[in-house]
């Protein structure tokens, strides 16, 4: 859960910075940890609250449509980058020319960086803890259903993020940042659309958190207050504790490379 927030506070900065004129630097909405304490306790704590993880279905839909808008903005815009990539940022002409050996295509790319893929390829099945309430609040629950919410949910998935990972490196190819909306934001300066989808994806990852959550509330519930009645007291206690923890984790961990790697490795 920290390793979602660690993104929002690195990157929420620069997104709201990208809508502002003039240099605001040092002003309290440009502070990542501030932005992130709002965040988490605006949005982030009330959905953590609720008492069934079938409620969070709507916000489930709406970071589903953050992503595809994420993606078909990416398959647009690789007619907006023109090829070879230019040698300043900005982007004076848009002429697109595909002559040169910087604009073919590699069935198969290695490099240094590529190791950094296995542990956060391995991060991604962390949502993975969310089958079993799932399973549990499906009506009549069996195992076809669920293996239909499953196979729908990864396809969908892998669609997505496999057409956004085609065309972001359809468009700048050996040039591919590590971090994708970056390369777009260094040629396409002060872009509204990728400034949006910027936003759009960060409240994607923000509404994730709550997900993850309701998995490690009821762990917790089980491990130590399995003996004790269900009260609100305790469930508002429980959540507060843990979404206290993470976001303390969040805001002093430097790196998210370094959580990447760790959370990556303990769950493979």
């Amino acid at each position: 859960m920290s390793s979602y927030l660690l993104i929002v506070k690195s990157e929420l900065p620069g997104a709201v910075a990208g809508f502002l004129s003039g240099d605001g630097s040092g002003s309290w909405y440009l502070d990542g940890r501030l932005l992130l304490l709002i965040t988490s306790v605006c949005i982030v704590f009330p959905l953590a609250l609720l008492p069934k993880i079938g409620f969070l279905g709507y916000t489930s839909s709406l970071s589903f449509f953050f992503m595809v808008y994420f993606a078909l903005v990416i398959m647009i815009k690789k007619w907006s980058i023109p090829c070879p990539l230019p040698l300043s940022s900005a982007i004076e002409t848009l002429q697109v020319s595909n002559s040169t050996v910087d604009c073919k295509a590699k069935l198969f790319h290695l490099s240094k960086e590529s190791a950094y893929a296995i542990p956060t390829m391995a991060f991604s099945f962390l949502c993975h803890t969310s089958v079993l309430p799932i399973y549990c609040e499906l009506q009549s629950p069996s195992k076809s259903r669920m293996q239909n919410v499953a196979v729908t949910g990864i396809g969908l998935s892998f669609i997505i993020y496999f057409m956004s990972a085609l065309f972001g490196y359809l468009t700048f190819y050996d040039k591919v940042d590590s971090e994708l909306l970056r390369g777009y934001s260094r040629y396409l300066p002060h872009d509204t659309v990728i400034m949006t989808v910027k936003l759009a994806i960060l409240f994607s990852v923000l509404l994730t958190v709550p997900l993850i959550h309701f998995p490690a509330r009821k762990a917790v519930f089980m491990v130590f207050f399995s003996h004790l009645p269900v009260s609100w007291i305790c469930h508002i206690l429980v959540t507060l504790v843990l979404n206290a923890i993470i976001v303390l984790f969040a805001m002093y961990v430097p790196d998210i490379k370094n959580v990447f790697g760790v959370v990556g490795k303990k769950i493979s």
